[in-house]
């Protein structure tokens, strides 16, 4: 039998071309360029696949779906729209569309979703039974951003284990907060919880819980995260951090849906979905034996990248308005020299780093048009040392606090980049003498005698 196909679209080029192409692979092809005409064919002749846009005159391409579904439940719906996001994405898969396409797609890529329709026309997705909140912190229209709003609407409603992997700041606890609250678990408790922030000493009992008199200070009861999480989500940022010892514990959990606490001799039967995130290559970390096999397994139930900025670029536009709408609503509209400038720069902090630029520029331009200038700070101005040394030092500072905003420690990482070239580079001119070396440093000979052998630097044995 000839396959038909029906395309409700009010955009003559977009009709045309997808119903040629669709034509050159045996389908019949109906046209409508209403949503009402579209149902009005759909409920004389029920099409094979049907291609539906978003914006249209009159009722819209999501009412219209709900009415498709109504009419022929076995119908794969495409929804076709030229300004994709995640709340586009969910409401599609919400309102049970097979699949959605965001302008311009590749007619070879509508060809393979119809395909696709045809082999799984008996397993279309039934509307989800949750609710819809629009994702304002999300935001993208790159087609890797549309890739990434499509798969957290796949999956959201299921409880399996996804893992979010991707560089720090480029929002990872969004997209896990998104999953949980496009998930039947939304009315549960969201509990994120930073691996490498938590207690070494007491992280197992941070998740799993402890009894009283489990250990010293243990003086009541606690109640675990994963407990606290009960029908909720809990998400595990920085999961590469967790000691092998827990990590044990959390496959055991995840496993049996079970938790021990610390000290406890009954195990509590729980209801929790793990969400976990990371920005180191846990395959390498299996293979190091520093992460369990068996808990990536688990864990990888459901992979969702997350790209970095510099690879998308085609989204600096959009993200400057969204940020720009909530940090300086007045402002003037961005100059293109500007726009141009952004685009031009690497951003390794990411998201993060470009909303603290955007913050930072429109304090500095006090109102007016943000100019490439507003984003240069003022090293010069800074007081004592070399003005080349102090702009290195803060725009290293700077990415650092982009990429780890919970850093701790800053003065030791300064010195150990910074000591071992001082006292080299000191070494080299008194031509290793470490009396000399330690006068010009204003330490003991015996502090520097450490740091040499602390650094691994290598003097001249000669002392005067």
């Amino acid at each position: 039998m000839t396959r038909r196909a029906i395309i409700i679209d009010d955009e003559e080029s977009v009709c045309w071309a997808l119903g040629r192409a669709l034509r050159s692979e045996g389908y019949e092809t109906a046209v409508a360029a209403s949503a009402e005409e579209g149902l009005r064919l759909i409920a004389d002749r029920p099409p094979d696949v049907a291609f539906l846009d978003v914006r249209l005159p009159g009722m819209d391409g999501v009412t219209a779906l709900e009415r498709i579904r109504h009419l022929h439940a076995s119908v794969p719906v495409v929804i076709m729209t030229a300004f994709g996001d995640l709340a586009t994405a969910v409401r599609a898969l919400k309102g049970g569309a097979f699949d959605y396409l965001v302008k311009p797609f590749d007619l070879a890529q509508a060809l393979r979703t119809a395909q696709n329709a045809q082999h799984l026309r008996s397993s279309t997705p039934t509307a989800l039974n949750i609710g819809f909140n629009t994702d304002e912190e999300m935001v993208g229209q790159s087609a890797v951003m549309q890739g990434v709003f499509k798969r957290i609407a796949m999956v959201a409603p299921h409880s399996a284990c996804v893992l979010i992997t991707g560089e720090s700041g480029v929002g990872k606890e969004l997209v896990a907060r998104a999953l949980h609250r496009h998930s039947s678990r939304s009315s549960g408790a969201f509990l994120p919880a930073h691996a490498a922030a938590l207690n070494p000493a007491l992280v197992e009992s941070e998740l799993f819980g402890h009894v009283r008199g489990a250990f010293i200070g243990a003086d009541d009861d606690r109640v675990g995260l994963l407990a606290r999480a009960q029908r909720g989500t809990v998400f595990l940022d920085e999961v590469a951090e967790l000691p092998l010892t827990v990590q044990v514990k959390l496959l055991r959990a995840l496993e049996l849906g079970e938790v021990l606490p610390v000290g406890g001799d009954e195990p509590l039967r729980l209801d929790f979905r793990i969400i976990a995130a990371t920005n180191c290559d846990l395959e390498a970390l299996v293979a190091d034996g520093k992460f369990r096999r068996d808990l990536f397994f688990r864990l990888n139930g459901f992979r969702i990248h997350l790209p970095a900025l510099r690879e998308r670029l085609d989204d600096i536009p959009v993200l400057t308005r969204h940020f720009l709408n909530q940090l300086a609503p007045d402002s003037p509209p961005l100059p293109p020299a500007t726009l141009v400038y952004l685009q031009q720069q690497k951003w390794p902090g990411n998201v993060r780093e470009f909303r603290n630029a955007l913050e930072r520029a429109s304090i500095v331009a006090r109102g007016g048009p943000l100019l490439p200038e507003h984003f240069h700070e003022p090293y010069s101005a800074c007081a004592g040392g070399d003005d080349h040394l102090s702009l290195a030092v803060r725009q290293w500072l700077r990415q650092l606090l982009a990429a780890n905003p919970k850093i701790t420690n800053l003065t030791a990482e300064l010195q150990n980049i910074i000591e071992p070239v001082l006292i080299d580079e000191v070494l080299r001119r008194t031509r290793g003498n470490r009396s000399l070396a330690a006068e010009w440093l204003g330490l003991d000979r015996a502090t520097v005698r450490k740091r040499i052998q602390q650094y691994g630097l290598e003097s001249d044995p000669t002392e005067g």
